[in-house]
């Protein structure tokens, strides 16, 4: 399987077929979709917008998905985990900056909750098992991480890795990092919204494509 090129003006490519579309979603670890529980512990509805910093793998999946959730008002491509002055896809591409592909998801708490974000973020939006890749891709800029805002959001990533741990729903260990969000940078124009831009690229329809089908079908009511 071809993986992702390190230069920011090459495409990502994967070879169609079984094995690229089983990486395609969380619940999909081992070949076999599961619907995961509502989280035990969450927030509770309050006035405004509110902002969650998801990482899990290319940021290309992770924009699509979130951008078809009801209630999510605006998601950014960007960088999360390292400094100011390495947060370039060329730069991060190389995996020693710290940063992780990241997207920002700013969604109205009165339609959807920080939980039920995670709950799609677990699902479907990637596999939370794979430490440092996700699919056809590899190094620390593609790790799983949640970046919180504030101690109620952490309590709340906590929790449900916990529950979810405990019910013993993956192959393998979740290995989410949860850490604090220091800032987030937004990624160079060309990534964001890729996947509307670029439906027909063969890395979008074998790692990408798959998860929006998945959203769909797992949660008919909040897709849009």
């Amino acid at each position: 399987m071809f993986q992702r090129h390190s230069h920011p003006l090459l495409h990502k490519f994967a070879i169609l077929g079984c094995a690229a579309l089983l990486l395609s979603g969380s619940a999909m670890a081992d070949g076999q979709l599961r619907s995961l529980p509502d989280p035990l512990q969450d927030l509770t509805s309050s006035t405004g917008q509110q902002t969650a910093v998801l990482a899990g793998g290319c940021f290309w999946g992770i924009d699509a998905v979130f951008k078809h959730v009801k209630g999510v008002t605006s998601t950014t491509s960007g960088y999360a985990g390292g400094q100011a002055n390495s947060a370039s896809y060329y730069q991060v591409s190389r995996g020693t900056t710290g940063h992780a592909e990241a997207v920002r998801v700013v969604f109205d708490p009165k339609q959807i909750s920080y939980g039920q974000l995670l709950k799609i973020y677990f699902s479907v939006a990637h596999n939370p098992t794979e430490l440092n890749y996700q699919g056809p891709d590899h190094g620390t800029q593609y790790r799983s991480a949640i970046f919180y805002s504030n101690d109620a959001q952490r309590q709340v990533a906590q929790a449900y890795i916990k529950q979810l741990q405990s019910m013993k729903l993956y192959p393998a260990p979740i290995v989410t990092q949860v850490a604090a969000l220091a800032a987030f940078y937004p990624a160079e124009d060309y990534h964001q919204n890729y996947l509307a831009l670029h439906p027909d690229q063969p890395y979008i329809v074998a790692n990408d494509l798959p998860k929006l089908e998945h959203l769909r079908q797992e949660f008919p009511g909040v897709y849009q």
